[in-house]
């Protein structure tokens, strides 16, 4: 049964060509992409925003130290809102420098959950383009057999010869259709993440406890001047 099975593989490696194996690598490369995308998703626990609430709701009760307990580093929006909260609370910086390094951490951290969709995305693009190209070619090959045979033309010939042709398209579509599905969900993953960034952090700076914070720096600082 398993020689069945491999023979089948084999012919039909065969009967495809170096475009259906092209793509055959491209599926390889996007499956391993996926997975990888996945793990980091669900190590980082991303989009989560249990923890991140429970410390903006002790940050709002002026519990600045639990705030911080509830906050996970590892986490991209927890590091970003615990950043903020220490910042805020250092009275090191005025409000817009501390904004603008929140908001240069929050790209840094936005480009490494993007790392790998652009190979993606060309992948998704590609693989249908591959596909008629290897059908266009098989179909100059299938006439190129039918020129040759002259007036005794064999029909079983050339509907192989088409058949074969319009494999690769099929396996291009088969390769890019599940890889377009996957990608807009990935960005869209990332997308709802810069989202819950800005949210969280804005809450953090919009706290009557941050209004607190921010005159008593900005009154140390005249003092200082």
């Amino acid at each position: 049964m398993e020689d069945a099975v491999q023979q089948k593989i084999v012919d039909f490696l065969q009967v495809g060509g170096p475009v259906v194996w092209i793509l055959m690598v491209f599926s390889v490369v996007a499956l391993t992409i996926v997975l990888l995308k996945l793990w980091q998703f669900s190590s980082l626990r991303a989009e989560s925003l249990k923890t991140t609430n429970f410390a903006l709701a002790e940050w709002r009760n002026n519990n600045v130290e639990k705030a911080l307990e509830k906050l996970q580093p590892k986490r991209p929006i927890d590091s970003l809102v615990a950043y903020s909260m220490e910042a805020l609370v250092n009275g090191s910086m005025t409000a817009d420098l501390i904004r603008e390094e929140v908001e240069r951490r929050a790209m840094n951290l936005l480009n490494q959950l993007r790392t790998f969709l652009r190979p993606l995305e060309i992948i998704a693009t590609l693989s249908p383009l591959l596909g008629l190209l290897g059908t266009v070619l098989g179909m100059i090959t299938a006439f190129q057999q039918m020129e040759g045979a002259g007036n005794q033309v064999d029909p079983s010939v050339l509907s192989g010869g088409i058949w074969q042709a319009l494999l690769t398209t099929a396996v291009g579509l088969a390769v890019a259709i599940p890889v377009v599905v996957l990608h807009s969900w990935l960005e869209r993953k990332v997308e709802r993440i810069a989202h819950n960034m800005n949210d969280a952090v804005t809450q953090v700076f919009t706290s009557p406890k941050a209004k607190e914070l921010v005159e008593e720096a900005e009154k140390e600082m005249l003092h200082a001047a």
